[in-house]
């Protein structure tokens, strides 16, 4: 309970300072990605959708476009705020927003048809138990989607490091198998994979996240010694002086 406690803690003095960064870069970075999700989840004006770990508001904000109603819940009060501003920036009527973790949420069973959580998931000390969570809120009959970062089961303790550096409240990436094995376990029907990269230029990713001192040093030095070795599993690569990279990211989804 203590280490949960003191996990806890450190996302939200992370994503407390991430919040606005955070957002501003992944309506243009991740954007691809949440039309994606979007598409996964096969979403019409009758759902009504749970976006778990909902952050500042992106994905479930893009649902609110197309669903009859939306609940993001997240542990993190400023990334609320941020969610609460973009939801009146946009001029949707039909969501909520709920501050809570996510490890048990505060939801009877089966009261979604749509439940998804994007880039989470490396978040979690115990993701099968919020995947199971996940399931238990879902209807029968309804679609489960995470998109999370999933890297090669050889490359996963290299990208691990890499980014416990940049952001101390990252636990562990899962690869794909694992992934599949949780969908599986929930007793998911007519499971998908999709896989795509996230493309990231490395100053300005350090710039939107908060690593101790002198951590961001470490993650260049690890990024340039990759490029041409790939053992990181982000393919980096020299553009000009800038170091870029993309993040391997897997969409997954499962009907209940």
């Amino acid at each position: 309970m203590k280490r949960q406690q003191a996990h806890n803690k450190t996302i939200i003095d992370q994503f407390t300072r991430q919040a606005v960064p955070f957002k501003e870069k992944m309506a243009g970075k991740g954007q691809e990605i949440a039309l994606k999700v979007l598409a996964a989840a096969g979403v019409t004006g009758s759902d009504t959708v749970l976006d778990v770990a909902c952050g500042p508001g992106l994905l479930a904000c893009a649902f609110a476009g197309a669903a009859k109603h939306v609940t993001g819940i997240d542990i993190t009060p400023a990334m609320i705020d941020q969610a609460r501003g973009l939801q009146q920036k946009k001029n949707l009527s039909n969501m909520t927003w709920q501050l809570g973790d996510v490890l048990s949420l505060p939801y009877p069973d089966s009261s979604f048809s749509i439940v998804v959580s994007r880039f989470s998931f490396h978040h979690f000390a115990h993701p099968e138990a919020v995947f199971g969570e996940m399931g238990r809120v879902c209807a029968p009959g309804g679609t489960i989607v995470v998109a999370d970062l999933a890297v090669p089961h050889d490359k996963m303790e290299a990208f691990n490091r890499m980014e416990k550096l940049r952001d101390p409240s990252h636990t562990r990436t899962l690869t794909p198998a694992r992934s599949l094995e949780m969908a599986e376990k929930l007793g998911l029907r007519d499971i998908r994979t999709q896989f795509h990269r996230l493309e990231m230029e490395l100053e300005a990713q350090i710039k939107a996240s908060f690593p101790n001192p002198g951590d961001d040093d470490r993650i260049r030095k690890l990024l340039r010694d990759d490029i041409g070795k790939d053992s990181l599993g982000v393919d980096a690569y020299l553009k000009g002086n800038e170091i870029h990279f993309s993040y391997p990211v897997l969409i997954l989804t499962g009907m209940k």
